[in-house]
């Protein structure tokens, strides 16, 4: 439903843009833009099964909730089609859940992360005001305060830890040209990250979630500026 919801304003953003009055200005190479909005992390998840002690639970696997906050984004023209952009964020947030099995349901811990990605693009100039581009590129995610909740906080599990994650990221998006080199832009990518949870309780006590998948649909809607 989120994600319905978030692809409808996406739809919205580029039909409102669509509706404006025509402009025809085209950034250059050697042009810079800058452009600052708001960017929402909608994970497409899955894993293997928790394993609390060495004993693998029945059927339970994590779900992930999403989180919007502000971004950035800055990009360089190489030539009048080809960008380098750099995408930066405020660090998302976001809770994790046990889906299915006696953890279903369970809040099991929370963290945060980065996910800066570097992408090179082609940008279609031929539709006058409206600005397409598509993108390619890498994506690094660090994450941290890292913290158990629920019920593995309950069971004393204090430390837990993330491994980071590089992988690629794809992208689709549009500007449309307001005139005096400003813009609105919108904007979706589909990033591969991956990772592995490591919990540590008393006693030397362990739990684990291998090869959790995450792999986001990441929806901007932001306001730029071409230099």
């Amino acid at each position: 439903m989120k994600k319905n919801m978030t692809s409808l304003a996406l739809a919205a953003a580029l039909v409102a843009g669509v509706a404006l009055p025509v402009q025809s200005a085209s950034a250059a190479a050697g042009d810079w833009i800058v452009r600052g909005g708001v960017t929402w992390v909608v994970p497409d998840e899955s894993s293997d099964k928790l394993v609390v002690g060495g004993t693998t639970t029945v059927d339970t696997r994590v779900s992930i909730d999403n989180d919007i906050k502000p971004s950035f984004t800055i990009t360089y023209m190489l030539t009048d089609a080809i960008g380098i952009e750099l995408l930066g964020a405020l660090p998302f947030k976001h809770d994790v859940d046990g889906k299915g099995g006696p953890f279903g349901g369970v809040h099991l811990a929370e963290a945060k992360h980065l996910p800066p990605t570097l992408s090179l693009q082609y940008h279609f100039n031929q539709f006058g005001a409206i600005k397409p581009y598509v993108g390619a590129g890498i994506n690094y995610t660090v994450f941290f305060d890292e913290k158990a909740t629920g019920n593995l906080k309950s069971a004393e599990f204090t430390k837990v830890s993330l491994k980071e994650s590089f992988g690629y990221a794809l992208q689709v998006g549009m500007d449309y040209d307001l005139g005096n080199n400003w813009l609105v832009n919108a904007d979706v990518r589909y990033i591969d990250i991956e990772t592995e949870a490591r919990l540590s309780g008393p006693g030397g006590a362990k739990a684990k979630i291998d090869n959790i998948e995450i792999d986001p649909f990441v929806f901007t809607l932001a306001v730029g500026k071409r230099f």
